[in-house]
């Protein structure tokens, strides 16, 4: 038996009108959600999302659906009609930061070893998923990236909000999928650093910060006046509009942005490491591959409390 859902009015979401016709089509075709799951090849939960609009549906699972509930291809009409990346769900946990970004005015990031999400380029964000739990989930994984895409539309419109971001040099120099991923992202960081609502700088290692945050944080400005700051640890998002709480972050984020290197500094850096990344992109795979266990090594003898051994890095042409 299907568990219908009551009727929750009038809705301006694409998608859930595409779920909602969906689930209508299934009821009339007399399956369940679990038959029609089995048909698809997927499991009921899976076609539960599909119906609640919060899953992109595959195109051929959209003509099977088709084919299978006889709406004589009603269902591909209206999927051509939707914006998915618009629509896709994020998870619970990060929607509550979702919904305050999408209305921002202004967002300040601090940033630490990954580049932060508004700034990522598509092979960026799929490398990096791909580390995670979604890794054995192609379905999901696409999901992922595609609400990741999504998030950064409004970013790159005309008259998009301030986007002010400080990148720890760990976020440069830490390598997500491969040389190629990371070329190709450092490509990204020039490219929307040219917007005029957009200012990226690098906070080098040896930065000498008065208090330099321990951890990423966001600052966004909301178009009522109101601030919050967000940070995230394991599988949960920390969120604070407190005035003295704002306000104390929020100094410690304007100071640093005074020890960090300047716009047109940290474009130089951005682009040296691009070129790097372009060199070991085209470097033998082997010779990678041995020049990453020779570092593994030398962090190991770092951690056991062994001298640090510089590696030089080699310049295209060297």
């Amino acid at each position: 038996m299907s568990h219908r859902k009551a009727d929750a009015g009038p809705t301006a979401s694409p998608a859930k009108l595409f779920g909602e016709a969906l689930r209508f089509a299934r009821e009339q075709a007399g399956l369940t959600q679990e038959a029609l799951g089995k048909l698809l090849h997927c499991d009921r939960t899976v076609v539960t999302r599909y119906e609640g609009g919060h899953r992109p549906m595959p195109l051929d699972s959209v003509k099977a659906c088709d084919r299978i509930l006889q709406t004589g291809g009603m269902l591909y009409l209206l999927w051509k009609r939707v914006d998915w990346q618009a629509d896709v769900e994020h998870p619970d946990w990060f929607q509550k930061y979702v919904d305050l970004e999408a209305e921002a005015l202004a967002i300040r990031v601090y940033q630490f070893a990954r580049v932060n999400g508004l700034l990522q380029c598509a092979d960026y964000a799929h490398a990096l998923f791909r580390m995670g739990v979604d890794r054995d989930n192609p379905a999901l994984l696409r999901d992922r990236v595609t609400a990741r895409m999504g998030r950064q539309k409004r970013l790159l419109e005309p008259g998009g909000p301030l986007h002010i971001a400080v990148l720890d040099e760990s976020v440069i120099r830490s390598v997500v999928g491969d040389p190629g991923v990371m070329r190709r992202q450092m490509e990204h960081l020039l490219e929307v650093g040219e917007r005029s609502n957009i200012s990226i700088q690098v906070a080098p290692f040896d930065c000498v910060a008065v208090r330099r945050p321990l951890t990423s944080m966001l600052l966004l400005e909301m178009p009522d006046g109101t601030e919050w700051i967000y940070s995230e640890s394991l599988y949960r998002g920390h969120f604070s509009d407190a005035a003295a709480v704002v306000a104390e972050h929020r100094g410690d984020y304007d100071l640093l942005r005074g020890h960090v290197l300047s716009v047109s500094d940290s474009r130089a850096l951005i682009a040296d490491a691009m070129e790097e990344y372009r060199y070991e992109e085209r470097r033998p795979q082997g010779d990678r591959m041995a020049q990453e266990q020779l570092q593994r090594g030398q962090r190991g003898r770092v951690r056991r409390g062994g001298p640090r051994v510089a590696i030089p890095r080699r310049r295209p042409g060297a």
